[in-house]
């Protein structure tokens, strides 16, 4: 039966770029294509196969079949996140499939009733196999090896988990790894036997042996230009061989080398000869041993089950004693013996009946990127086996005992029965701050509410996103739908919460606040006294930050992570056991050098942040410089005495143009605009550097100035006739048009014709200008600039414009009718073409300008779940740094690492060791000199200076009459006075940050200091 008939009408359906934006950067248009071609079934809708199908759906295949005619129990609510309590009793495919459909129109979802029939598993691409027995495995893998379908298999028991998979003898892989091809500018080619090609300026290729390359823009030795992909040897970071090129004449100057990805073909074992002689992917290195006894203890499940037509009871040891021998039994008879742990072994047989939605979260992620590499032949797939498990997530003092993890008829059993009742009380009554509802926090609400998350009467989950739905969220973002799109995130995320669990109800509260400093009145001290744990789910570094400084100040433990396409990554933040977020950053992105920027682009990345800039000054900053102008009193004297005269003069002459010369009275003068800012920015900038810079001219050491990175210029001149000469013009005219409410105008053809009736304002080159070669090269202005003074006298008063105000264009890359992509892809692309830089299409400029953060549902799911396994570990509270996990994922490869998180970093205070996580509290609102005093008496240390945020309120510069009055004073009276500011009402202390030094007149490091000024 087909859900959703009309995702079939077209099978040859274009990709809807609005929907898939964020996944086409991961996955490309030629996956996608691929993908939308194909159809997937899947076996088994426990909560396992439920994850695997949501994530496949998202991703967008042409169609998902459900087969599982097993009725719905109060148990499979814990993990199916699909299925309600009014559906207990009914087939889980049935019901799954209706709710499945809702999340992607484009995705045909069926479901069938009966099991199919060998001869019909060719309907299908790939075929997924969840919780089935491993005679159920065998029989269905061996047809799709018959039929050349591809086959996976995954299940769940508690904290471990097995994924399979065989995609036949011969599966090419189109690209391994899905990174963009390597590439760099050439210094140097050897003219002998070994071609050693060496880099300018000492760039790291990044290539590896056995990679392949091709080249462009070689000058001498032209040949290789555009030749077919040639092998190299790596010689070094910077040097590489690509073989004889005696004949090829001699290198002269320029080139690029750019890497060119080779297919692969990899051969994988049918099921049958693989659990003999299994390969394991390492899932963590500390965990060598764990695979093996793991692959043995489930094939012993799976012998107890084919035997006693069930799986293993919780605790008990009966069970047990017969999976082990089960285990010694296949052990003895294999010849791929390993050593048995029987630890292990009791573990999987304890929680074989156990159901977890983290780990359901981490394979159902991994097992729906596994199906998409079937689909497209993109990315590496597992070969073999994966085990991976959390065994660490257990309670470290917990017993399991019959009593504790025995059923009890709820949703949560599958829980129970591996960590136990008391434990479950736990759960239910955390108390938990999520920030961000977006792609992770979605995934986040989802496994708390399997969990049972703070339904019980003391549990209370908070959530807050500032951000409203757009649609390009829908595909990765899978508790919104359609429907949703411009309501708030947090709303519509905690309501689909509740729906997912009715016990969240009155337990879950949405906040549409961002996190900061204006919002701690809201976020105060009681809210974050209250919380358990906070969970961040964030998309910008800023607000991480802030968010750590809080736990940090509030002592409470933070879990922290972030996905880019493929990869993933988690940090785990406990008070006092491991270093705060921000104590370990990663090194700042590497920015752009001015002068490159502005004057000598050599690559499609600089065009595309020029045209960035360009937008910005012209249809942003002229806007409010104009407003501020007309509506602040003083302004112009504010600018005069708060910036330099290069910033002055740059202010004062927007304003001046946009108010008076080249203030537009209807489209056709934005068109007029758009046309000689055309001339401008491609034909005589271009000129005048060529004026200033000849194509001829030496460096002072005799080099050739246009030499490799520098780029010789060709100046544009304006043709109606080309396209990309057009989409300049509508775009920047329709931009300026909106900036001064005028109507928009999408007649292209009058455009192009009235732009095309403009006289041309002939070039004239300026013997005074000085242009920046290098950014260490002084600033300098122009000779021919306008004086300051009289550009002041020439503004107009602002009495004359008292009902105007232009509109500043807030940059909004998602909306495909309001001309921003456009703009900067006409304006990169006409840049790259006056420096020979091959340009890029419009989906990618969106990328680099939107500054767009590739995203795809499966990782997301992952990290989400390892977070959640991370999540028990805190609430347990009584783990230690060896048993948490940060972690580091790449589907594409794919790839898992884990480490120990790093411990706070200690430093000696009063013969203690302590940390970012210590302060000294003082409960009382005590006065500047009672807190001197207490630091003398207590501490042996003389204060020297005391601040407060940016606040000075003690230092040695006083002097005597200042320091005695302030020191007589309380310090929330002296906060108040020195900062004039009120201290909050919310705020329960005030953090100060003394320094001070020891009877050996040596500075002391001291912690942070709390005043309570609030009782």
């Amino acid at each position: 039966m087909n859900t959703n008939p009309e995702s079939n009408n077209n099978v040859e359906m274009e990709i809807d770029e609005s929907l898939y934006s964020r996944q086409l950067y991961v996955l490309g248009a030629e996956a996608m294509k691929k993908m939308s071609a194909s159809n997937v079934l899947i076996i088994g809708l426990k909560g396992l196969g439920c994850e695997i199908a949501k994530n496949v759906a998202l991703a967008g295949v042409k169609s998902v079949t459900l087969f599982d005619p097993t009725p719905t129990t109060i148990q499979d609510l814990g993990t199916q996140f699909f299925l309600t309590e009014q559906d207990i009793g009914k087939p889980r495919a049935i019901t799954t499939a209706n709710r499945l459909s809702e999340l992607n129109p484009y995705v045909a979802i069926n479901y069938i009733d009966s099991e199919p029939k060998p001869d019909e598993f060719s309907d299908y691409k790939v075929i997924v196999v969840t919780e089935a027995s491993l005679k159920k495995q065998l029989y269905y893998n061996e047809i799709c090896r018959k039929l050349g379908v591809y086959y996976i298999s995954a299940e769940t028991h508690g904290l471990f988990s097995s994924v399979f998979n065989d995609f036949g003898n011969e599966f090419v892989i189109e690209d391994p790894t899905g990174e963009s091809p390597l590439s760099g500018m050439i210094a140097s080619i050897d003219n002998d036997a070994d071609g050693v090609v060496t880099c300018l300026d000492e760039t790291r290729h990044g290539l590896e042996d056995g990679d392949f390359v091709t080249f462009s823009e070689i000058k001498g030795m032209e040949s290789l230009n555009g030749c077919k992909p040639i092998k190299i040897k790596v010689l070094g970071p910077f040097t590489f061989s690509i073989g004889d090129t005696s004949n090829l004449g001699q290198y002269t100057t320029g080139g690029t080398f750019t890497q060119v990805k080779q297919p692969i073909t990899m051969k994988f074992s049918p099921l049958k000869e693989a659990i003999e002689n299994p390969e394991f992917l390492l899932s963590d290195f500390a965990k060598l041993d764990r695979p093996a006894i793991v692959h043995l203890s489930f094939r012993a499940l799976h012998e107890f089950y084919e035997a006693a037509n069930r799986f293993p009871n919780p605790a008990d040891d009966d069970d047990f004693a017969e999976v082990l021998k089960l285990a010694r039994a296949i052990n003895d008879k294999s010849s791929n013996k390993v050593e048995i742990d029987e630890k292990i072994v009791k573990c999987v047989s304890y929680q074989a009946t156990g159901d977890l939605a983290p780990m359901n979260a981490v394979v159902g992620g991994f097992v729906a990127q596994e199906v998409l590499k079937a689909c497209t032949g993109k990315f590496t797939p597992l070969n073999n086996y994966l085990y991976f498990d959390s065994l660490e997530s257990l309670p470290t003092e917990f017993v399991p005992t019959k009593e504790e993890t025995s059923a009890v008829g709820s949703k949560y059993d599958g829980q129970i029965a591996v960590f136990g009742k008391t434990f479950q009380e736990k759960i239910e009554n955390c108390r938990q701050f999520l920030v961000g509802s977006g792609a992770i926090g979605c995934e986040m609400l989802k496994n708390w509410a399997m969990m049972g998350l703070a339904t019980g009467k003391n549990g209370v989950i908070s959530v807050t996103d500032m951000d409203t739905i757009e649609k390009s969220n829908l595909n990765r973002q899978f508790l919104f739908r359609s429907t949703d799109v411009g309501k708030l995130k947090s709303e519509v995320a905690t309501k689909a919460a509740i729906s997912m669990n009715s016990q969240l109800e009155g337990k879950i509260f949405s906040y549409h606040d961002r996190v900061g400093v204006e919002t701690e009145s809201i976020f105060n001290d009681d809210f974050f006294e209250n919380l358990d744990c906070v969970t961040n789910a964030l998309d910008n570094m800023e607000a991480r930050m802030y968010m750590d400084r809080r736990c940090v100040m509030f002592r409470k433990p933070l879990l922290e992570s972030g996905t880019l396409g493929s990869k993933g990554n988690t940090q785990v933040v406990v008070p006092f056991l491991t270093e705060s977020y921000s104590a370990s950053r990663d090194p700042p992105e590497k920015s752009i050098p001015m002068c490159t920027l502005h004057n000598f682009p050599n690559a499609i990345e600089h065009t595309i942040q020029w045209a960035r800039d360009r937008f910005h000054g012209y249809f942003v900053q002229p806007a409010e410089n104009v407003n501020a102008f007309l509506s602040q009193p003083g302004y112009v004297e504010n600018i005069i005495h708060h910036q330099g005269d290069s910033v002055q003069r740059e202010t004062f002459e927007s304003i001046k143009q946009s108010l008076s010369e080249n203030k537009p009275k209807d489209f056709n003068d934005c068109i007029k605009w758009a046309r000689y800012t055309f001339d401008e920015l491609f034909d005589h900038n271009i000129q005048q550097l060529l004026f200033n810079f000849p194509r001829d001219s030496l460096t002072n050491s005799g080099q050739a100035f246009w030499s490799p990175p520098k780029r010789a210029p060709s100046p544009i001149k304006f043709n109606p006739e080309n396209p990309q000469h057009i989409d300049f013009i509508v775009s920047a005219a329709n931009i300026r048009a909106a900036t001064y409410s005028l109507p928009e105008s999408r007649d292209v053809a009058h455009i192009k014709n009235f732009s095309a009736s403009l006289e041309e304002i002939p070039f004239k080159p300026k013997s005074g200008v000085v242009i920046k070669v290098n950014d260490s090269d002084p600033d300098q202005d122009t000779t021919e600039v306008a004086n300051i003074d009289s550009l002041i006298e020439s503004l107009p008063s602002p009495s004359n414009f008292s009902d105007f105000r232009m509109i500043p264009t807030e940059f909004e890359k998602d909306d495909d009718s309001n001309f921003h992509i456009d703009f900067m892809t006409a304006t990169s692309n006409l840049r790259a073409a006056n420096y020979d830089i091959a340009p890029a299409d419009r989906f990618k400029t969106k990328q680099i300008a939107g500054k767009i953060i590739p995203a795809i549902a499966t990782t997301t799911s992952v990290v989400s779940g390892l977070i959640c396994l991370e999540l028990y570990k805190i609430l347990d509270k009584s783990h230690k740094i060896e048993d948490f996990k940060n972690g580091f994922i790449n589907l594409a490869l794919p790839f898992f690492a884990f480490s120990e998180p790093i411990a706070p970093e200690s430093r000696d205070f009063n013969g203690t060791k302590v940390s970012d996580w210590d302060a000294i509290f003082i409960e009382r609102d005590l006065t500047l000199q009672e807190l001197i005093d207490e630091f003398e008496s207590t501490y042996k240390l003389e204060v020297s200076m005391v601040t407060s945020g940016t606040t000075m309120l003690f230092s040695p510069f006083l002097s005597k009459k200042k320091a005695s009055e302030r020191k007589s004073l309380p310090i929330s009276e002296l906060v108040n006075t020195i900062s004039k500011k009120e201290i909050p009402s919310h705020t329960k202390y005030v953090v100060l940050v003394i320094c001070c030094y020891d009877e050996n007149d040596e500075d002391v490091d001291v912690p942070e200091v709390r005043v309570r000024v609030k009782a």
